[in-house]
């Protein structure tokens, strides 16, 4: 009896995840949303060009680099938001300013 007590096979500790398992994640859930939140916040830009957008932003205006090259793509920009354009270019904040 003192053999069977002391056996872990013993205990259904499958019995225990269900009841355990909605009161430790919805904290991390929460926290997890609530970082998630702060590392996707950011400050609007007076300087006019793409969003960032998650992060979406900076991969489009890479590509846009990549495909078209320098000077159609700083021609696209500038057409398109003016002679000041924020952009990002291999993930670094890049300024064109041409007229």
């Amino acid at each position: 009896m003192v053999l069977e007590t002391l056996n872990p096979l013993h205990y259904n500790i499958t019995s225990l995840v269900p009841d355990t398992m909605p009161v430790a994640t919805v904290p991390i859930l929460i926290l997890m949303c609530f970082l998630f939140l702060m590392w996707n916040h950011e400050e609007t830009s007076s300087i006019p060009g793409p969003g960032y957008c998650m992060g979406i932003g900076p991969l489009i205006s890479h590509g846009r680099f990549l495909w078209m090259g320098v000077g159609n793509a700083c021609n696209y920009y500038n057409k398109t938001y003016g002679e000041f354009v924020r952009v990002w270019i291999s993930g670094e904040e890049t300024f064109i300013i041409s007229k």
